[in-house]
């Protein structure tokens, strides 16, 4: 145990050197000013904030991305414990399944130097798709849990990239995966097979730590955030499923873990990972800040709504304390 909580406490290290450098400064967008509403000026989008579940940090659960199941449950990859679990309403938390450790423990993990599990979403018929990144070629995809079975992996994707947001489109043939390392967008049908680089489009470019991240499928294209950037960049699926051009929709977000629409057009809540803080970014890109450590946010990693609950899960990256979901309530 101990010898594993010192490779989670050097794992960190590593994220707080990197996120805090991330911090520092975003390059300005001169097509896109922007815009941060006076907290002032907006009245709290956001309240009866309160933590749900906590995760143990010693044992690596520190959530990095979350889907939501009509029922209430939620599904987490803790990215430092290489699993994947299921938060019941109650707060209980129980593994599905953790993945194999690689034969080098990891260490070529791109920029990371540890094996984790990422982004994951979940199918209408229950099946669970998630990402693994270990800086092997055997172990670094895309990956399949259904309902009751085993994780396989279903596609390959590059040993030297990150794979991070996983998004389904509407109709729930194709995923979409980012690589933060790489700067590129992957597609994969459901089914499996080989990935395709849908968009190398240099709005999702590192420079120099992790840039596309975050992913969602929203009214006809593809969103991200990229973290290095401080943006949400918008690509519209055209005809034939083609990347159309990719266009920055906010900038002056540095750190931008995940992001959620809430349902009103483009309006969408995004996490700031370093900082400890929930942005809501309105379509015209300002934004106003909703949630901060003071409510519990421990370097929040993924957001999801239902209906008008919002789900924040903190992975503790930085602040090396109480992992945790977070619930609050949206008011519109």
């Amino acid at each position: 145990m101990a010898k594993k909580l010192s490779t989670l406490v050097a794992s960190a290290a590593v994220l707080v050197t990197a996120l805090t450098g991330a911090l520092v400064s975003v390059p300005a967008m001169a097509s896109t000013p922007t815009h941060t509403v006076p907290p002032a000026a907006v009245p709290a989008s956001l309240d009866h904030a309160r933590i749900a579940a906590h995760f143990d940090l010693a044992s690596g659960r520190t959530p990095e991305n979350i889907a939501l199941a009509p029922g209430g449950d939620a599904y987490v990859t803790f990215a430092a414990g290489r699993q994947v679990a299921k938060v019941s309403r109650d707060g209980t938390t129980r593994i599905l399944a953790t993945l194999p450790k690689p034969t080098d423990g990891g260490v070529h993990t791109p920029v990371l130097g540890f094996p984790l599990t990422v982004g994951i979403t979940r199918a209408h018929d229950g099946t669970l798709y998630f990402l693994y990144a270990t800086g092997t070629s055997d172990l670094t995809g895309v990956w399949r849990l259904r309902p009751g079975g085993r994780p396989e992996r279903i596609a390959a994707l590059p040993a030297d990239g990150l794979p991070n947001g996983l998004a389904l489109d509407a109709h729930g043939r194709t995923l979409y995966v980012t690589d933060s390392v790489l700067g590129t967008i992957w597609r994969v049908p459901t089914a499996g097979g080989t990935a395709t680089a849908w968009s190398t489009a240099p709005e999702l470019a590192s420079t120099g730590f992790l840039g596309a991240n975050g992913l969602k499928f929203h009214h006809g294209a593809v969103w991200a955030g990229n973290l290095d950037q401080g943006t949400v960049v918008r690509i519209p699926v055209l005809p034939g499923g083609h990347a159309g051009r990719a266009r920055i929709r906010a900038t002056g977000l540095p750190g931008i873990d995940d992001f959620a629409f809430t349902g009103h057009g483009d309006r969408l809540l995004a996490t700031l990972n370093g900082s400890s803080r929930v942005a809501l970014v309105r379509p015209d890109g300002s934004h106003s800040i909703v949630l901060t450590q003071a409510d519990g946010l421990q370097n929040p990693t993924s957001v999801a709504l239902r209906g008008h609950t919002v789900y924040v899960t903190s992975a503790a990256y930085v602040t090396a304390q109480d992992p945790n979901l977070l619930l609050a309530r949206l008011n519109d």
